[in-house]
């Protein structure tokens, strides 16, 4: 059932309350996060030479903006909430685009790699489809996007003060192909452990 506009309005609201109400704890708690293996699964695709013109989607503090700063590429992010935008900032020393998921002005074939870390779960199923096609759209041709989501069985609602969409992989296939993308590779995380405790799915995809 389709959302009405200013039900969506209030979802992106009340989402991004969640976060800014919370932008020290989320540091806190996810500052020490070991993502590396998303990191590399982008980076390795990335045809060309560095460093990369990289968008943290959805960066939230910083944390991994700071990793691709170190590793010698150009990132900058993109966050949805004020105080954590201004962390990011902070942490980083990177350029960060305040802009909601549902209203993005991105310039057009621009990045070499889109990072799309625990962010894209939180668009509507019915707002997907146009904002993987602007996520498209800002990827030079042959760009790649990573994205990681917590799957489930193409649910959608609040959980905990946010709205997520939880998909499961043949549903987040049919989405990414439909914008235009192919599949490169996924895998679930974290690495090591049976599928059953990997809520995770990593996917990355090319232009």
């Amino acid at each position: 059932m389709a959302q009405p506009p200013g039900d969506l309005k209030q979802i992106i609201a009340k989402t991004l309350e969640h976060y800014s109400e919370r932008a020290e704890q989320f540091w806190e708690g996810t500052r020490d996060h070991d993502v590396k293996q998303n990191i590399e699964a982008l980076l390795r695709h990335i045809r060309g030479t560095p460093p990369f013109r990289i968008l943290d989607f959805g960066c939230g503090p910083g944390r991994d903006l700071m990793a691709f700063k170190a590793l010698g590429h150009a990132p900058i992010g993109l966050e949805g909430s004020a105080p954590l935008a201004a962390m990011a900032r902070e942490h980083s020393g990177c350029e960060v685009w305040e802009q909601d998921f549902l209203a993005l002005k991105l310039p057009a074939g621009h990045f070499d790699g889109i990072f799309a870390n625990a962010s894209l779960f939180h668009v509507p199923k019915q707002e997907l489809p146009r904002v993987l096609g602007e996520l498209h759209a800002a990827l030079k041709p042959q760009g790649v996007l990573f994205s990681s989501n917590p799957r489930g069985h193409n649910e959608e609602g609040w959980n905990r003060g946010r709205y997520g969409a939880y998909h499961d992989l043949e549903a987040w296939r049919g989405f990414l192909e439909a914008a235009g993308f192919s599949e490169l590779e996924h895998y679930y995380r974290p690495p090591g452990l049976p599928i059953e405790q990997q809520p995770w799915l990593a996917s990355v995809w090319i232009r």
